[in-house]
């Protein structure tokens, strides 16, 4: 029976961040990792389109944490250990350099996913550290002071120390079940909403910069800001996100039904956007109202805005009465919608739920049940929204973990 010092189940961020981790912490360690598919680090190679969102420009832990629906308060200590700063040197470290753009998301300088799969697997084999693919574990047994891990075929290994990172694969919730750990029942998160409303209609593709929409349902409700997306479906874009994944355990309970309010004007009152409209009513009184857009964003969702609201595409700024104006700005600041379910978004796919958060001491990612057993990344009942964070969650417990994995290994 082949034995190892520290095995990973995962061939995904988490996992191997640990088990290079683990190698490059103490030389001379017999780590392996046990990846089920033919491919490893596949959420890497789709992440922001293909580029890889590394992490986030945000180096103070506090404001971090933020960023995590579920998870925050327990990630604090850690982001204080192997934060984002950590993240961008070890890579740079490693050979990659990694920029920043305007809305935080960092990527490296090659807008490459595969660079950064090409540096892990890599830093892998110079640390000697074993991948075998299509390796599914079936079971996981703690035998005395080691854990036996059977494969599909009946192959068996020991390792002294082990590491689930088995994202949100139904197997290796069944793992950890089976060893005694509770499950917070999974989610999906980082969805997309579908809207059917004749508003939205023709729109396809027309964005805003800053849009703040709020979420109902019959026992919550959630308010985002940032911007967003008219797709063909309904609406997307980072507002929406982080709305999906803040309320993901509500949603999930009212099957995706709720009721969505959004500003498109982003922190606009409805009485500042009137005294707008009254000034181009008192200024530009001969002009058309559909050839004059006073609001921020585009001009064809403007024209959408007046088709539905009954204007005549050749009435006159003078015509419009106060009543029709208030109507027109009370609209665009708290548009009314149904959400009827959701979407995919496909840059990111995320789950809220996992292994309970308070059977897990995050100062190592070890399991408090189990001495030697070890999980990070999205295994647990911890998620981000989108921009960086989930990889972050991934580089900092991975990190911790085989760190911590490596000090406790005996000889």
């Amino acid at each position: 029976m082949k034995k190892y010092d520290f095995l990973v189940i995962g061939g995904g961020a988490a996992g191997f961040f640990a088990a290079l981790s683990c190698a490059e912490h103490r030389s001379g360690l017999s780590v392996g990792i046990f990846e089920a598919t033919p491919r490893v680090l596949s959420k890497v190679k789709i992440s922001g389109g293909g580029r890889c969102n590394v992490t986030h420009h945000c180096f103070d832990p506090r404001v971090l944490i933020r960023h995590y629906p579920r998870g925050s308060k327990e990630l604090l200590g850690p982001f204080h250990k192997f934060g984002p700063q950590q993240t961008i040197d070890w890579f740079k470290s490693h050979g990659v350099e990694l920029k920043v753009e305007a809305d935080g998301r960092m990527f490296p300088t090659t807008d490459s996913s595969q660079t950064i799969i090409d540096c892990l697997q890599n830093a892998v084999q110079k640390n000697q550290v074993e991948l075998r693919l299509k390796a599914l574990v079936e079971i996981v047994e703690k035998i005395g002071e080691v854990f036996v891990v059977t494969l599909k075929g009946g192959e068996q290994v020991e390792a002294k120390t082990l590491m689930l990172a088995t994202g949100s694969a139904s197997f290796g919730w069944n793992v950890v079940r089976k060893l005694g750990h509770k499950l917070i029942e999974p989610n999906p998160s980082l969805f997309t909403f579908e809207i059917d409303h004749p508003l939205l209609k023709g729109l396809p593709g027309v964005s805003f910069t800053l849009a703040t929409a709020e979420i109902r349902t019959a026992s919550a409700s959630f308010v985002q800001e940032g911007p967003m997306l008219i797709t063909h479906w309904g609406l997307s874009g980072p507002a929406v996100l982080r709305l999906s994944a803040f309320g993901a355990r509500v949603l999930a309970e009212s099957n995706y039904q709720a009721d969505l309010f959004v500003n498109f004007e982003g922190r606009m009152k409805s009485d500042e956007l009137f005294e707008i409209l009254m000034r181009c009513k008192d200024q530009d009184a001969k002009k058309k109202i559909s050839t004059l857009n006073p609001l921020q964003g585009p001009r064809r969702f403007w024209e959408a805005l007046l088709e539905f609201s009954g204007f005549s595409p050749d009435k006159l700024w003078a015509d419009a009465t106060k009543k029709e104006l208030l109507k027109l700005s009370e609209l665009v600041t708290r548009f009314p919608f149904r959400v009827i379910g959701k979407g995919v978004f496909k840059e990111e796919f995320v789950t809220a739920g996992g292994v309970a958060r308070s059977e897990i001491d995050f100062r190592t990612f070890q399991s408090k049940l189990i001495p030697g057993l070890y999980m990070a990344g999205e295994v647990i009942d911890v998620d981000g929204i989108t921009g960086g964070f989930n990889f972050q969650n991934a580089w900092t417990g991975g990190y911790l973990a085989g760190v911590s994995a490596a000090e406790s290994v005996q000889p």
